[in-house]
């Protein structure tokens, strides 16, 4: 049964904090949501309650990173990506210090809490960074893969955590190679490149429209930075149309990723976006809030629909 990214998270740190001496955990007053208590619990020497000041919590890590430890700072992605942006830009990124950054709650995930909690501007925001890392998981496999990845690499990297279960994508242990992307599902009429929960979401869409004689390509890009151009650069000269799909916004994210990728290869085709489309979100029900955002395998069936039919024009 599949479970909780958060909660594979948590484990995963867990595990490492077993194996090597040098990881510490720093959290911002959420280590019961964003699971990195379990760290603590296990080794609270190793482990910094920073309160609520995700500035100092950043620039903290930066700090041990320089003395050589492997900091993991984990909160609240909407509180990462904007509190703790200065300290990421002018401290790790611009020297490029080994920090992990947990960004948990990713997308509309803590659903309840609304706009001021939702974080669909984070992968704008992280890609931009000089010498950081994006990394998206789609399941529990590639999130515990990503995790450990992270902790072995020297550098500034990026985690897109949510809290939620996502469904199995892989049904073995992946090798994360960030500037790879992966081809869960083959097709010849379209190609959907999707990360995070939208890669399950895409599939389902696929196998819909399976059934009208319309066959989807599906890729997860599980690495949004760097970006796996020649992956990018086959599928579409192979299907002749795309499809974006994040749980994010269409400006600056994913589908811009990709966009920009194809006018450097000098490739087209042409081309939708389904993520939330400059918008604020509101509090509700995490699925019905997917679906009225157009965040679901109905939004990509839809992004697929017209895309074939520009096509076909």
């Amino acid at each position: 049964m599949p479970k909780a990214i958060r909660d594979v998270y948590g484990q995963t740190l867990l595990e490492l904090g077993g194996t090597n001496p040098d990881v510490v955990v720093l959290d911002a007053d959420l280590s019961g949501s964003t699971k990195s208590a379990m760290f603590g619990k296990a080794y609270p020497e190793r482990f910094f309650n920073m309160g609520i000041a995700e500035a100092n919590m950043v620039s903290t890590a930066a700090g041990l990173a320089a003395a050589g430890k492997i900091p993991f700072v984990n909160t609240f992605t909407c509180f990462l990506s904007t509190f703790g942006l200065i300290a990421t830009k002018v401290l790790i990124c611009y020297s490029n210090l080994n920090v992990k950054l947990g960004g948990a709650y990713c997308g509309m995930s803590d659903a309840l809490d609304g706009a001021s909690h939702h974080a669909l501007e984070d992968i704008a925001v992280m890609r931009s960074l000089p010498n950081m890392v994006v990394l998206c998981p789609s399941d529990e496999r590639s999130t515990r893969a990503m995790t450990r990845w992270a902790c072995d690499y020297n550098g500034p990297v990026y985690l897109r955590l949510s809290r939620e279960v996502y469904p199995d994508i892989y049904d073995s242990d992946i090798v994360v190679e960030p500037g790879k992307g992966r081809v869960v599902l083959e097709g010849s009429d379209c190609t959907v490149f999707a990360c995070g929960i939208m890669v399950g979401k895409a599939v389902e869409a696929a196998g819909k429209l399976l059934t009208e004689g319309i066959s989807v390509q599906v890729v997860d890009i599980m690495s949004i930075k760097p970006l796996d151009t020649a992956l990018i650069e086959d599928c579409i000269r192979k299907t002749g149309a795309v499809v974006s799909a994040e749980e994010h916004s269409v400006i600056g994210g994913l589908g811009s990723a990709v966009a920009e990728a194809m006018a450097k290869l000098d490739v087209s085709a042409p081309m939708e976006f389904v993520g939330t489309n400059d918008t604020f979100t509101e509090s509700g029900n995490y699925n019905l809030l997917l679906k009225k955002y157009g965040i679901d395998a109905d939004g990509v069936i839809r992004g697929i629909r017209k895309v074939l039919g520009r096509k076909k024009g």
